[in-house]
């Protein structure tokens, strides 16, 4: 990324304020959901394991899916920024909550809280990506995505190892023989949530209304239960063909790396014959790390200018690299590997969400923007579920992973044939 447009983009005003409500959240939001899993690893194995991580995914996706068409009325309706502000306000009444539930040892009230958290998650979305545009214009599109998607791993990251190693530390000599006795021992750690809500409120408030926005009429409830307002919304985003293609391309992405996500432990697990956890999420902590680097690269070049070129160099390079993965046998091997993965990611995924806020018009954008989440979870959840019966088939993980390139290639030229569209350079 130049450096002065790198500056330009950090020095606009509010925006500091606001990457740090975006960092909180997801932390946030991935803290109680890491408490859980931790809980369930810890009482349960095999198959209800299996089941209840499901279903904790499942909880997180849902609001996602069933919500996306009110939270896009919600972020036209009002400002932006005041939709964030209400989201982190009620974001401490839940983790107000959810230590209570931990102290109470509630671990099912705790675990349905998952839910409430993505609910709120759902709505806050396409108010946080649509105030991108409002704050920085169309001349900041590209670093200002840049900046989201890098923070938003690093707060994935940072609450992995942030919360992983609080639960850890809460356990030390600590005796437990089922999921309530267990969370009453991590309890404090739901003060860290509730703190870092607090903060994440503090900040919001902060954040300037900026071309506060919209219509005046009422959110259609009976066209919403039937449907109706399902069918237009999506239609909405495929009124240009250059929107839609972009969602496309990112829950194509998405997809894939979910099920990367649940195949690849299995198969690392067999190959490099190690059951230690923590070098086994250390390796797909490289992917992560790889987007925030490829994500900085796409923010690149001058202001207004979206460097589409890389959408399909992205693609292919993802592609090659897991062609590659499969035939791999050491832990640095697999590292550089899933590290070139989250690289390319990046390059693909930036330009791609610059050019849905670049052509949606701004009194629909957060409806288009609320869509483009909507479909990249049926596509992640459609990819879970397929993987889920592919593994219930017999199918070895290295099969699955070696089906990956394949699909990654047809999305390669898919996306190659239509990005010459969208060639703004």
């Amino acid at each position: 990324m130049k450096p002065s447009n790198l500056l330009s983009t950090v020095k606009l005003p509010g925006f500091m304020s606001f990457i740090a409500v975006a960092f909180i959240n997801a932390m946030v939001d991935l803290g109680h959901k890491i408490i859980i899993q931790n809980t369930i690893f810890k009482i349960y194995d095999d198959q209800t394991q299996v089941a209840l991580t499901a279903v904790v995914n499942g909880l997180i996706l849902l609001p996602f899916i069933f919500l996306f068409t009110p939270a896009g009325f919600l972020s036209d309706r009002f400002s932006k920024p005041f939709i964030m502000r209400i989201s982190a306000f009620s974001a401490i009444i839940i983790t107000l909550l959810i230590t209570l539930a931990y102290y109470q040892g509630w671990f099912v009230f705790a675990f349905f809280m998952t839910l409430i958290l993505a609910i709120q998650s759902a709505i806050y979305s396409p108010a946080k990506y649509g105030y991108i545009r409002q704050l920085g214009g169309d001349a900041h599109l590209s670093p200002a995505n840049g900046f989201i998607q890098a923070t938003t791993i690093v707060a994935i990251l940072t609450g992995i190892i942030v919360f992983t190693v609080l639960f850890e530390w809460l356990l030390l000599d600590q005796t437990y023989h089922n999921e309530a006795s267990l969370i009453r021992h991590i309890a404090p750690a739901g003060w860290l949530l509730v703190i870092l809500s607090v903060v994440e409120w503090r900040l919001a408030c902060r954040l300037a209304d900026i071309n506060i926005a919209s219509t005046s009429h009422q959110f259609p409830w009976k066209d919403y239960v039937k449907g109706h307002l399902l069918k237009t919304n999506v239609k909405q985003l495929k009124t240009n063909p250059i929107i839609w293609y972009s969602v496309l391309g990112l829950s194509f992405f998405w997809g894939i790396s979910q099920t990367f996500l649940a195949v690849f432990p299995a198969f690392a697990k067999i190959v490099l014959a190690e059951n230690n956890t923590m070098i086994i999420q250390g390796l797909l902590a490289c992917s992560g790390i790889g987007i925030v680097v490829g994500s900085m690269v796409a923010g690149t070049g001058e202001k207004g200018h979206i460097k589409t070129s890389f959408i399909p160099v992205g693609a292919v390079g993802m592609s090659l690299i897991l062609f590659i993965i499969p035939a791999l046998h050491t832990v640095s091997a697999f590292a550089a590997a899933i590290f070139s993965f989250g690289l390319f990611g990046g390059l693909f995924i930036i330009p791609l969400n610059a050019l849905i806020q670049l052509h949606s018009p701004e009194q629909h954008l957060g409806t288009i923007l609320a869509g483009n989440n909507w479909v990249q979870n049926i596509v992640m959840t459609a990819c879970l579920v397929i993987t889920f019966i592919a593994a219930q088939a017999m199918l070895s993980s290295k099969l699955i992973l070696m089906a990956l390139p394949i699909i990654t290639s047809l999305l390669a030229c898919f996306v190659w044939q239509h990005s010459k569209q969208a060639r703004y350079t």
